[in-house]
């Protein structure tokens, strides 16, 4: 039979409780009481106990402070309750009491307990009291808190009021609470995983963060991530915490040496008790100014306030770091199964049975095991819910309605990893969520649970979530969630879930979703693309015509700007074509109006063809009536000059004229532009560039390939303000983009990038310096000694990187840095104002602004064209008139086509087309057209109409003939209207 004991010191400590306990009394004014009935838990305030029987009917008594502050013992009276208790706490003058039933009462010093109408709808797990403040946490996870606010201790928020009412604590929401704790006036919460939240009075720093400043709502201390918190215990104004592996930190006031740090100064920030260190202390308790520990089975320390002998040491002074106290020893070891400690008096609760054998008891989370998810409740679901199905609905509506419990379920115990959330670490073992879901397979009962937890989650839980959640925590639910969307588009169910899902990320506050963002991209393989996968097959559903008139296109939108945040999130993790959906009709207007930012969904051909349908748009909004022909934008130019004939048009023209289509025509030649002499202008005009640079562009001097000599912008120092014509470089090549032609100029990645807005690396740098940059790379890379023996210093060509950087030696500790700058002072600083005014003149040309829809790769292809030739596409792709492909002139043509170089095959390409270079999607979307003229003749040479890429050949006597002619044709023959 157990044998128990309690052992008592401090303000005010009787020597029982009862005539009849058997009391062993101390010199050090310990009590060693053996109750008549046994003691459950005792909770002590400034002017009251409370003792907690272990048949649950509760005893109290008040205590009275005399004029020297000393408290002078009460009655102990006992409370005639018709329900049975099973946790009690005590705050200054008043004692809450959760029955066995969930349910809560208050009593104050009216001494009539009552019950809480605020919670009366509520099952409460746990209570916490401070001076004149409560709080307690349901078995759904609510927070709930109420009495003074003068200091924020209700964690409801700036300038709310006092009030006796329970009110939501709303901010933690959703975040899986392992235990809350009180202070005089300030107040603490903890998560399962670690997360330490405070609020309330500030003014010695017992919330730990690092300042004197209240906090009206609860703040994360985040100097206690990753520490393993398992308990907090508060004092009047200072804190104690215990981390997993036996360490305490405290903080707050040390006026009485209540920190236990051998001084009496405040902490600002939690510290650890130095003197505790390598104890394994197992369970902590503050009083009002003293603070107790239990290190092994039954020794206990204790310091701070003593003069009340609250330290249990025999003496009645102030002790600044840990003395173990003179608890009693008997000849029957004892095992301290919970320390108490409350404003200045001290207990220990113990036993003295075999259960001694085990070590201490620890403080332990009191979220109750039944209320996470996992696949052992699942598959208990499923095997009763034919017999038990009213309580399993009721199971689920009460775990699956509840951000708390999803959020604290499937933590990746092993090693204690859960501990280490963080930002870019959720603390879940995501494997176990699919486990779990893949039980709700394909069997009739099976199917009965996964839709009942499907309703009860779309209707009841995701409505419910915070848009602000307080940590990582609250946001696990987002990561969970898809794995039970998985298994039910398995079942082609699920599509409500989904677009609900969406709308709730959608309703995160943007640091929320950042912060999702980068979960999201902490993902292994397979759980972002189930994640991604899911959601794509939720959109192709949603384009479908029957989902769409029941969703409408509002959840499609919500979808696929869901697939859109996730995209951006993992860019360069999770490959493209997950994300892109075939097929999408770009003509249906109002799903392009939907789907126009989401970019991720397209490939590049459906990137470019909405491009274009959006630039036409825009040409045709520009007419002034439908009536009327298109206005155009007419440019006139000299091909022997085509350069400064170009800029000196652009020069005066209206710039608003650049939404209409583009016109050219070459002086003294008769072509009529139906694109064909566009394609011709932007291809002479970059072969221009490429040979002599200009006034803007410079060609690499790094790179002897002719072929791969890249254009780059000329420092700006090198430019007089008013002689630069980077406006209208930008112009020509936005108005190539524009009109859908390409430019044969070879741009290197870092361009696009800053087209688009987005930052340039070494690895740019590389491809257009490659000395420089190897160069750079070798500083990074080697030892200590050899960079200093380079004698490097922060300027570039006598340009200062930072303040005075001639005078600042490159070492190992700043080459980093160094090697950042370099780089953005070649690809950016030193070209500023000429890519500003490349850019301005780039949007002039290319008013349609969807272009930003490319990546920079795929930018590059548009503006510059493909350079992947598979000439077997153009014969397979060609369409003929007046002739058949098995006539001897067509089979002819092609031999001599094949046995060309890839030069020769080229200037057919521009002779045919006007440029060389390739459309998105190549030479597969070309169609050349073969037209046989009905002459025999050898004198004439084959002409082309570059607008329809048709080719018009004569009936040649021989194939000699042929390859003659049309050689020269490819070589020669580059006016228009000219054979």
């Amino acid at each position: 039979m157990m044998s128990m004991a309690m052992l008592s010191w401090g303000a005010g400590s009787r020597k029982g409780l009862r005539r009849s306990d058997a009391v062993v009394e101390s010199r050090s004014g310990v009590h060693f009481v053996r109750p008549k009935s046994k003691i459950q838990d005792i909770s002590v305030g400034r002017r009251i106990a409370a003792f907690l029987r272990g048949d649950g009917n509760v005893d109290y008594l008040l205590s009275v402070e005399s004029s020297d502050g000393k408290a002078k013992p009460g009655k102990l009276n006992s409370l005639d309750l018709k329900e049975k208790i099973k946790e009690i706490c005590c705050g200054d003058a008043h004692v809450v009491l959760i029955s066995h039933g969930g349910k809560a009462l208050h009593m104050d010093t009216t001494q009539i307990p009552r019950r809480m109408k605020g919670l009366s709808s509520e099952h409460i797990t746990q209570v916490a009291c401070g001076d004149q403040h409560s709080i307690a946490l349901s078995q759904d996870g609510q927070l709930f808190t109420w009495g003074q606010n003068s200091n924020g201790q209700l964690g409801l928020g700036k300038g709310e009021p006092s009030t006796m009412s329970p009110q939501p604590l709303k901010s933690l929401a959703g975040i899986p609470l392992s235990q809350i704790s009180a202070g005089g006036d300030h107040s603490f919460a903890l998560s399962l995983s670690g997360a330490v939240f405070g609020w309330g009075k500030n003014s010695a720093g017992q919330l730990g963060l690092g300042d004197l400043s209240d906090r009206p709502e609860p703040v994360d201390v985040s100097c206690l991530s990753l520490k393993k918190t398992i308990f907090i215990s508060c004092g009047a104004e200072h804190t104690a915490i215990l981390v997993k592996d036996g360490g305490v930190f405290t903080c707050g006031s040390g006026r009485y040496g209540q920190l236990g740090h051998n001084s009496f100064r405040d902490e600002l920030r939690p510290r650890l008790v130095a003197e505790l260190w390598g104890s394994k202390v197992s369970q902590i308790a503050c009083g009002r100014h003293h603070t107790l520990v239990l290190v092994g089975p039954s020794k206990i320390y204790s310091f701070g306030r003593g003069d009340q002998g609250q330290l249990g040491n025999g003496q009645i002074v102030n002790q600044c770091v840990p003395l173990a106290t003179c608890a009693l020893v008997t000849s029957v070891e004892q095992r301290v199964t919970k320390l108490i400690a409350g404003g200045n008096l001290s207990f220990a609760l113990c036993d003295s049975t075999q259960e001694c054998q085990k070590g201490p008891a620890k403080h332990k989370p009191t979220i109750r095991k039944r209320e996470a998810l996992n696949d052992k409740k699942i598959g208990k679901w499923i095997s009763n819910c034919n017999s038990s199905w009213e309580k399993i609905q009721s199971e689920i509506t009460e775990i699956c309605s509840s951000a708390s419990s999803i959020n604290g379920s499937f933590l990746e115990t092993g090693c204690d990893e859960h501990y280490k959330t963080s930002s870019g670490y959720s603390g879940l073992d995501l494997s176990l969520a699919r486990i779990a879901f893949e039980k709700l397979s394909t069997t009739k009962k099976e199917r009965k649970v996964m839709l009942k937890v499907e309703s009860v989650v779309r209707l009841r839980l995701l409505p419910s979530l915070s848009p602000s959640p307080a940590g990582v925590e609250g946001l696990r639910v987002y990561l969970i969630l898809p794995e039970l969307l998985r298994v039910l588009l398995k079942h082609n169910r699920g599509t409500d879930l989904a677009v609900s899902l969406a709308e709730a990320i959608l309703r995160l506050h943007p640091d929320s979703l950042k912060a999702l963002g980068m979960l999201w991209f902490s993902l292994s393989d397979s759980f972002i693309g189930a994640l991604v996968t899911a959601f794509r097959s939720v959109c192709e559903t949603l384009l479908d015509g029957i989902p769409k008139r029941l969703f409408g296109h509002e959840a499609l939108q919500k979808v696929v700007e869901v697939l859109q945040r996730v995209y951006e999130a993992t860019h360069g993790k999770v490959p493209e074509n997950m994300f892109q959906i075939k097929n999408i009709n770009i003509y249906d207007q109002t799903i392009l109006k939907i789907l126009e930012s989401c970019t991720c969904i397209y490939d590049l051909e459906a990137k470019f063809a909405l491009f274009k349908g959006t630039a036409r748009k825009m040409k045709e909004a520009s007419r002034i009536s439908w009536f009327q022909p298109l206005d155009e934008f007419k440019l006139t130019v000299r091909r022997t000059e085509i350069l400064e004939s170009a800029l000196s048009q652009l020069r005066s023209a209206d710039h608003y004229l650049l939404r209409h289509p583009l016109k050219v025509k070459f002086e003294g030649e008769d072509g009529v532009d139906i694109g064909g002499v566009s394609r011709a202008f932007f291809s002479l005009i970059s072969k221009a560039f490429s040979t002599e640079g200009s006034e803007t562009l410079a060609i690499s001097k790094e790179n002897n390939d002719k072929d791969s000599q890249y254009l780059w912008f000329r420092p700006d120092d090198e430019i007089t303000r008013g002689a630069t014509e980077a406006l209208y470089m930008g112009m020509i090549f936005g108005m190539a983009l524009y009109n859908h032609c390409t430019v044969n100029c070879i741009f290197p990645q870092a361009l696009f990038k800053k087209l688009l807005g987005l930052k340039t690396t070494l690895e740019d740098l590389e491809e257009l310096l490659p000395c420089q940059a190897r160069g750079l790379k070798q500083v990074l890379d080697e030892d200590e000694d050899v960079v200093d023996d380079l004698y490097l210093d922060f300027t570039v060509k006598d340009h200062d990187l930072i303040e005075n950087g001639r005078n600042v030696s490159v070492s190992k500790s700043n080459r980093k840095r160094y090697v950042d700058l370099f780089v953005d002072y070649v690809l950016n600083t030193s070209v500023t104002r000429q890519f500003e005014d490349f850019l301005k003149g780039f949007d002039l040309g290319c008013p349609c602004r969807t272009w930003r829809m490319f990546r920079p790769d795929e930018l590059m292809n548009v503006l510059c064209g493909e350079v992947e030739y598979q000439w077997e596409e153009l014969q397979k792709n060609a369409i003929y008139e007046n002739c058949k492909s098995s006539d001897k002139t067509v089979k002819d043509l092609w031999k001599v086509f094949f046995e060309y170089s890839d030069e020769n095959k080229k200037k057919f390409l521009s002779f045919v087309r006007g440029t060389d270079r390739l459309p998105v999607g190549g030479l597969a979307r070309l169609r050349l057209t073969v037209h046989k003229l009905h002459i025999n003749t050898d004198e004439h040479y084959p002409e082309s109409s570059t607008c329809y890429m048709a080719l018009i050949l004569p009936n040649y006597s021989t194939i000699d003939t042929l390859r003659n002619n049309l050689t020269h044709a490819i070589n020669h023959c580059e006016e228009f209207g000219c054979s």
